[in-house]
């Protein structure tokens, strides 16, 4: 592996940073390992406990980083218990024994680590327990929420049963006790149907192993440890996640470490890794309240929409976020005012606004997301139209094979039928309008006979 020196990526650090990667031409990196001396010294200090998360950018390659977990760690600005980041060549168990083998070689301290906290979509587990034979390997509590909310959000429930579950899957995770959890449990199995159940992995809740890693925090202690999370894994999805070219990913997260280096401030190579963080110490950054509505609305966007218009709510979402917006509030209509924008927001659901693109796209737009940002809410299922939820899009096939009653007008059955195709080829991306297009084309050929030419 070739060592060189990233011109123009490395976080300003008083010591000299070590960092490994594969040479390239392009944008794209084959893979990157990158340590700084400050994140060495935080991982020498507090090896015990790592936290490992994931970050897909649209080419399919995942950024790896690892924090450092514990009671003992009391940093608690975004990204400041960062200590490694990698880019395996491949997600494979060639590519991730390699990137483990890397990370050892230059942290002689990994010999220290007893337990590492994982997402539930982690696959290659012999991989990681062979790389770290004493450690045991575990869910993280913040994964399973994050995990829980996407199902939630998934199972389109009605309104007052998602708040209820969203409210108490909140309140277990910051006092994860068993008799909490076994009352999350028996929620899920009352509210949940029993067909979807087996999709939320309830068991989770019951296995007190992964939450004993988690239960020695204060509930304000974990309120603090979700929002921090929460807004660090946002900041990593919105640098690396949301551009195919990992090194300007990579540049815009350490761009960010850099205008926010000062929460460094908070830790000391010296400090007593026996000791606690006493109640004065009010220097430590909080997340941004901002930060942490905008992450919940991505989080939403991806769990409701299809992909397609997911990508499109995102590309608004980013607008908002890099724009000042004015908000004027009336009993029924909004004002939403971005750079030189003026829209009216319908905010009754479905959401509706005078600008184009949620005109021509049925989509939530910019200045619908910036009425949730200002509000301080996240998208709900009856925000979309049905051929935008993921999971429950209209069938075309279902609409034409329905079986008519003898007794039902024809002329309204077709009226329906027409207007209702009609909506489904408007409303859809080229290649999903190509493909119904030529369904239909083919039905009506074979229903009427290709003799003679319909026009659809």
């Amino acid at each position: 592996m070739a060592l060189t020196m990233l011109n123009g990526l490395l976080i300003k650090d008083s010591s000299p940073p070590m960092l490994l990667h594969q040479v390239s031409k392009t944008p794209q990196l084959e893979n990157f390992n990158y340590q700084s001396c400050f994140m060495q010294d935080l991982f020498a200090h507090f090896p015990e406990v790592l936290f490992i998360h994931r970050t897909y950018n649209p080419r399919g390659k995942v950024l790896y980083t690892f924090l450092v977990d514990g009671p003992q760690v009391q940093l608690e600005g975004p990204l400041t218990r960062a200590v490694y980041f990698a880019i395996p060549t491949n997600e494979d168990a060639k590519g991730l024994a390699q990137m483990f083998q890397v990370f050892k070689k230059f942290n002689p301290a990994w010999e220290r680590v007893n337990t590492i906290l994982v997402d539930p979509h982690f696959l290659l587990l012999p991989t990681l327990a062979m790389e770290f034979p004493a450690a045991e390997v575990l869910l993280s509590a913040f994964h399973i929420c994050k995990f829980l909310q996407g199902k939630f959000y998934q199972l389109s429930l009605e309104q007052p049963v998602q708040s209820v579950l969203l409210s108490s899957l909140q309140s277990t995770m910051c006092s994860a006790t068993a008799s909490n959890l076994r009352k999350l449990y028996t929620l899920l199995c009352n509210c949940i149907p029993s067909a979807r159940l087996p999709e939320l992995h309830s068991h989770w809740l019951l296995n007190d192993r992964i939450w004993l890693a988690h239960r020695w925090r204060s509930r304000a202690q974990s309120s603090r440890y979700f929002q921090n999370l929460e807004v660090t894994t946002h900041i990593l999805s919105q640098c690396f996640g949301t551009t195919p070219f990992e090194k300007q990913g990579m540049v815009s997260v350490f761009r960010y470490m850099q205008q926010n280096s000062s929460d460094k401030a908070s830790f000391s190579p010296d400090v007593n890794t026996q000791g606690s963080c006493t109640p004065s110490d009010t220097s430590l950054k909080s997340p941004n309240i901002e930060q942490l509505v905008e992450a919940r609305i991505q989080h939403s966007l991806n769990a409701i929409c299809t992909e397609p218009a997911a990508q499109l709510c995102l590309g608004e979402l980013a607008v908002v976020q890099k724009s000042m917006h004015l908000i004027g509030s009336g009993s029924e209509k909004m004002n939403i005012q971005i750079l030189e924008d003026t829209h009216k927001v319908q905010p009754q659901s479905p959401a509706s606004c005078s600008c184009y693109f949620n005109q021509a796209f049925h989509l939530p737009c910019r200045h619908i997301l910036a009425m949730l940002s200002a509000r301080r809410q996240v998208l709900q299922p009856d925000m979309l139209q049905a051929q935008w939820t993921a999971g429950c899009a209209t069938s075309l096939d279902s609409i034409l094979g329905s079986k008519w009653c003898a007794t039902l007008d024809k002329h309204l059955a077709v009226t329906l039928l027409t207007e209702e195709v009609g909506q489904l080829l408007q409303h859809c991306s080229k290649e999903e309008f190509e493909r119904r297009y030529s369904t239909l084309r083919e039905l009506a050929d074979s229903w009427i006979g290709p003799y003679e030419q319909v026009q659809l």
